[in-house]
């Protein structure tokens, strides 16, 4: 038979939308054309793929070779689909054998040894393959983020010829045994560490518990940062889904992860001097900007007036919305982007308006100026405001009180503010038991739109605010 049908798939967003390979063998004279909306990378795997068959010590069939990625309208991009294509042409050829194709996905760069190159963005993949039943065959640099995902098979190779002998049933893929490292949960920063600053630290506890946004306002040297950088450390472990999600994102942009912290809350601190698409994402190829890499963490930014005010008005949409849409004149791409902003600044230029020295100059026009930076509209979706004051002296020689809590106790009381957030509803706002079980069926379904398994805080709140009239007013009756 000279056509063989296999599966891929490309890269859109977060999303690994199916890609099917169709490999045909024509009469005529030896050719080989790709179509489907191929860019360059594509467009030349078919040298690559050459290379490879020939130095694997296979036969590259003298016939037209027509190769067909559908759907022909979706953008195809990157050396993923060289290991489907020369397997197909296996296949057409008739050195592989076709029984049990349909079983499988393939992804991974061939060198013109034969030999498997990772690629980016195998989590998306490995999450899809795995909903539609079917094994991933991928190089094995790329195992350590599939295997993230529980109850999905995907088999590691190292070479063209070892997927050969697999599919021909002479040599078995073995399954990883490598297995994920164990999660390291001491290596966030302490909240002990912070010495006095009670206000701070209970506006960081509260932002916490109620994932709110926070400014803290304060001279240099205070330990705004400080307080920032350990707000992680107080925050809800991500759950699978949270986790899987973020993975994804980092997968898709390209960067590292480390399998041992993918169960902890991103964390990104972009310099000032980040540019608009720095922060929300973009490119010819869009691609997850900062507020996309802190989904389900913090994103802080210090010195916050110091960033160009056209830069922080992209971030009025996407903290209202939870997703950055980033269109292309040839692309567009959907990045969640659901994240908890912590911002710092000084109160005036210099940084020592009201520190208790006489260091500061600056005019009220001059501080006007310089907060009026920061827009009105964002400022309304900060939900707290708080003042961090230059601290004495004397109370940060003085050794740490053993009463300071540390990150995990206030992490605990978190947690379980997250989980009592509809009984506190029920008690101070007076709902009845009939509306208790009514909204639990609207945070069920929102959470169902969203495509969460479990119900989450966020559910909660979004259904109790959709019940004004659920409280218990003087002489009446809940309804």
């Amino acid at each position: 038979m000279s056509l063989a049908i296999l599966y891929c798939r490309a890269r859109e967003g977060i999303k690994a939308p199916l890609v099917t390979v169709e490999v045909h063998l024509a009469n005529g004279l030896p050719s080989l054309s790709i179509v489907g909306l191929p860019e360059l990378a594509v467009r030349e795997s078919k040298d690559r793929v050459r290379g490879a068959l020939l130095n694997s010590h296979f036969e590259f069939p003298a016939r037209r070779i027509i190769i067909n990625l559908a759907p022909a309208d979706l953008p195809k991009e990157g050396g993923r689909f060289d290991l489907p294509i020369a397997l197909g042409i296996l296949a057409a050829s008739g050195q592989l054998r076709l029984e049990g194709l349909d079983n499988y996905e393939f992804v991974g760069e061939l060198a013109l040894s034969g030999a498997l190159r990772p690629i980016k963005g195998v989590l998306p993949v490995a999450l899809v393959a795995r909903d539609a039943g079917r094994s991933l065959i991928l190089p094995q640099e790329n195992i350590a983020e599939a295997a993230l995902v529980e109850s999905g098979q995907a088999l590691p190779a190292t070479h063209l010829l070892e997927v050969c002998a697999h599919l021909d049933g002479r040599e078995k893929i073995p399954d990883w045994e490598g297995g994920n490292e164990a999660p390291i949960e001491d290596s966030l920063p302490d909240l002990a560490d912070v010495q006095g600053q009670h206000q701070a630290r209970r506006a960081l506890e509260i932002a916490a518990a109620g994932a709110h946004s926070l400014l803290y306002l304060g001279p240099p040297g205070t330990g705004k940062s400080m307080l920032a950088t350990r707000l992680p450390g107080i925050l809800p472990e991500m759950t699978e889904s949270e986790a899987l999600e973020s993975a994804a994102i980092r997968s898709v942009a390209g960067r590292t992860l480390e399998v041992a912290r993918w169960r902890q809350r991103p964390f990104r601190a972009p310099h000032h001097t980040a540019s608009a698409v720095a922060l929300v994402g973009g490119g010819g190829n869009p691609k997850p900007g900062e507020i996309s890499l802190a989904h389900h963490g913090v994103l802080f930014l210090d010195e916050l007036p110091e960033f160009e005010r056209r830069v922080l008005e992209v971030l009025r949409e996407p903290m209202e919305t939870g997703q950055i849409t980033i269109s292309r004149a040839s692309r567009q791409a959907e990045y969640p982007a659901h994240f908890q902003l912590i911002a710092a600044m000084n109160p005036c230029p210099c940084g020592h308006l009201g520190d208790g020295t006489s260091r500061c100059r600056c005019t009220s026009e001059q501080i006007a100026r310089y907060r009026g930076r920061i827009s009105g509209p964002l400022l309304d979706r900060i939900d707290m405001h708080v003042e961090v004051p230059r601290q004495d002296i004397q109370l940060i020689s003085r050794p740490q009180s053993p009463a300071v809590e540390s990150s995990a106790q206030v992490r605990c009381r978190v947690v379980a503010a997250r989980r009592q957030l509809l009984q506190r509803a029920m008690e101070r706002l007076g709902l009845s038991m009939r509306a208790y079980h009514r909204i639990l069926k609207v945070a069920r379904t929102i959470a169902d739109l969203e495509g969460e398994a479990q119900i989450q805080s966020v559910h909660l709140s979004e259904a109790i605010g959709l019940r004004r009239f659920d409280r218990v007013l003087p002489g009446t009756t809940p309804i």
